[in-house]
């Protein structure tokens, strides 16, 4: 199951390198895909929030892959990191409405 763990890992690095990437740009990044990013007072600033709402999401995408190292194959462990995903992107999407895009907001 390490094979698993390192693509697991793998998308976890890509979630960082976004979170990288926000942290960089000069104009305000979005935050869903194909929509327009709100008009905020202090860009700098919520650019690094979304940079690190990225960089939480994939802490805990990594902490929801221990499993895959643990685990034998057909584990209910893995019930673990599904249900765990969902919940961590649900909780990611309320971060950014409910308290990243109220704080910057024109």
């Amino acid at each position: 199951m390490l094979i698993g763990f390192i693509i697991w890992s793998g998308v976890a690095i890509l979630f960082v390198l976004l979170g990288i990437s926000a942290w960089n740009q000069k104009e305000a990044v979005g935050f869903w895909t194909g929509v327009k990013p709100p008009k905020v007072k202090d860009v700098k600033a919520y650019n690094h929030a979304v940079a690190k709402l990225w960089f939480g999401f994939a802490a805990g995408m990594e902490l929801l892959g221990f499993p895959f190292l643990i685990a034998e194959q057909n584990s209910p462990l893995f019930l673990l990191s599904a249900v765990g995903m969902l919940l961590l992107a649900i909780i990611a999407m309320v971060i950014y409405e409910c308290v990243i895009i109220p704080d910057f907001k024109d």
